[in-house]
């Protein structure tokens, strides 16, 4: 069986069993280019190995490879395809610096923004509008790009001023509700939408030119044009520029600081960011308070005040 052939039946097989294996997928089919098309058996360790290292540090991609690689292979091996697997048997410390979200600033917002009619021209085959709404939506709603592409016209009740999201990153459907301006915006974006496409209830809530339903690629990939387009960048020319999902980062962010600006107990208000956000534990949402120098600020200041006040009396 070819290795292709292999990937295939194994992704099939993890299906199968309810996962949904899209990052997986990604990788293997990375590792069939890389690698050659022959037989697993007949693939020496060198190239192996040089795909799992690539060419920089050893990253949480590189962690994620190894297993992905090793779930692969035990799988063939109880197969009796291969004999071994060309693995190390332990996994390295991480070299490089731990990944932080992009988190923008109401400045850049405005300016990704401003950009989208320069961006979206040419062979981009995603409307301005569209465009602009999905980056309202994500920012404003805090939702996963997966998220957004995925609501249909049935998913989106403008009258109740809510989205129903289904099928996410960990199976579960929440609703969530729009505030009155985010509201206002997606009934302008649906007028025009529905000029120009079918309002049906099964059609895709964001779509291409063509009425076909916006993928995730293409929203990326134009995206990346926006961004230079607004001249949004991390300082230095650093491997890991602003994404996409940053969108919803920085909503979580900016949330948390209003909050805390506002005088609300962020402990007690946590639950309820992580259902809005779809986590399923709440460590993953307290993980955006250790990523906010605003926060980390605003703290320093009420406690200045208060040590001020105290020095008062």
């Amino acid at each position: 069986m070819t290795l292709p052939a292999l990937v295939s039946l194994y992704i099939s097989h993890k299906r199968a069993l309810g996962h949904r294996f899209h990052t997986e997928d990604a990788v293997l089919r990375a590792f069939c280019r890389a690698v050659g098309e022959g037989t697993l058996a007949s693939i020496e360790a060198q190239p192996v190995l040089a795909f799992l290292n690539g060419n920089g540090p050893v990253t949480a991609y590189w962690v994620k490879k190894y297993h992905v690689l090793s779930g692969f292979y035990r799988f063939a091996l109880a197969r009796g395809l291969v004999s071994g697997v060309p693995l190390p048997h332990s996994i390295p410390r991480l070299t490089a610096p731990a990944f932080v979200p992009y988190i923008y600033s109401h400045v850049e917002l405005k300016r990704l923004l401003d950009a989208v009619p320069a961006a979206c021209t040419g062979r981009v085959l995603i409307d301005a509008y569209v465009f602009r709404a999905l980056l309202l939506l994500l920012y404003g709603a805090g939702l996963r790009i997966s998220e957004a592409v995925s609501l249909s016209m049935a998913d989106v009740d403008l009258e109740q001023a809510s989205l129903t999201v289904r099928g996410t990153k960990f199976y579960k459907t929440r609703l969530v509700p729009l505030g009155r301006d985010l509201a206002q915006v997606m009934n302008e974006y649906v007028g025009k939408r529905n000029d120009r496409h079918s309002g049906a209830a099964d059609t895709p809530f964001f779509c291409f030119r063509n009425g076909a339903p916006l993928s995730k690629s293409a929203a990326r990939s134009t995206f990346r044009r926006l961004r230079a387009e607004a001249c949004v960048a991390r300082a230095g020319g650093a491997r890991q520029q602003p994404r996409l999902h940053d969108l919803r980062h920085s909503a979580a962010v900016h949330r948390l600081v209003a909050w805390y600006r506002s005088g609300a107990d962020l402990h007690d208000l946590l639950p309820k960011l992580a259902t809005y956000l779809g986590h399923v534990n709440l460590s993953a949402t307290q993980h955006y308070l250790t990523m906010t120098p605003d926060l980390l600020h605003e703290a320093s200041q009420r406690f200045e005040r208060y040590a001020m006040e105290n020095d008062h009396d």
